[in-house]
């Protein structure tokens, strides 16, 4: 399904009927033939708006998954990168990736939950790609207020989501249709799965941002077919 190494119908079922965590684990061999996985046509423009390679010292993927996010932002970094991820199996995946490039700055990868990252002032940019979903929104004061604290003052969280679309838009019905059934299915089967779409959109996220004490800026700088996606700028204030 998707792609001939991707996984199958019958493979993906079984990661839906899983907990979160064990439903990456077994998909994590073939993630990257999906099309959950970031795709460069918004990773590289992110990078640019982000900086140039060697620009900043320390940078930290959160939910890093299979590496994508990381093997961007790798080449911008002096220092170090890190990865966090709450699937071993994922970061086994990018473990492979961050050895394919040595010659870069270290990269270190953790099995970690988001809501609980435990670092403080360590990075200078902190990204997070396609995992939004995964955090509840009584969650997400929580999660921002951690990659808040994760930041040194000056440092920037950097990520794109899109405006909520209109309850006109067949995207709109698509995703809480979807929503619906993963609320059924987490009522009924336990442990549950955390996926819903639509939860981090615009304005939602810029309210979340600043009442954590970020400063936002929103780029529109996509091309087709990710025109309607926007990249977020979140800056911890220096003072």
């Amino acid at each position: 399904m998707f792609h001939p190494e991707g996984p199958t119908f019958k493979e993906l079922t079984i990661q839906a009927l899983s907990s979160t965590t064990r439903g990456y684990d077994l998909i994590a061999p073939k993630f990257e033939h999906t099309p959950f996985r970031t795709p460069d046509g918004i990773l590289k423009p992110l990078m640019a708006l982000i900086g140039s390679p060697g620009s900043i010292d320390d940078g930290l993927d959160v939910c890093c998954g299979t590496g994508a996010g990381m093997q961007a932002l790798r080449p911008l970094c002096r220092r170090s990168i890190a990865g966090v991820d709450l699937s071993d199996g994922m970061l086994q995946q990018a473990r492979a990736r961050m050895d394919e490039r040595p010659e870069l700055a270290p990269a270190t990868l953790t099995q970690r939950d988001a809501l609980d990252l435990g670092f403080d002032a360590e990075f200078d940019v902190a990204t997070c790609f396609g995992a939004f979903g995964h955090i509840l929104p009584e969650d997400q004061d929580r999660f921002i207020a951690g990659i808040f604290k994760a930041l040194r003052p000056g440092g920037r969280f950097v990520f794109v989501t899109r405006q909520t679309p209109g309850l006109t838009s067949r995207t709109f019905w698509v995703y809480h249709g979807f929503n619906a059934v993963m609320k059924v299915r987490n009522a009924v089967l336990k442990p549950p799965f955390i996926m819903y779409y639509l939860i981090f959109t615009l304005p939602r996220a810029l309210e979340v941002l600043t009442r954590q004490g970020f400063q936002v800026e929103v780029h529109d700088i996509f091309s087709e077919p990710y025109h309607n996606m926007r990249a977020v700028v979140a800056t911890r204030p220096r003072t």
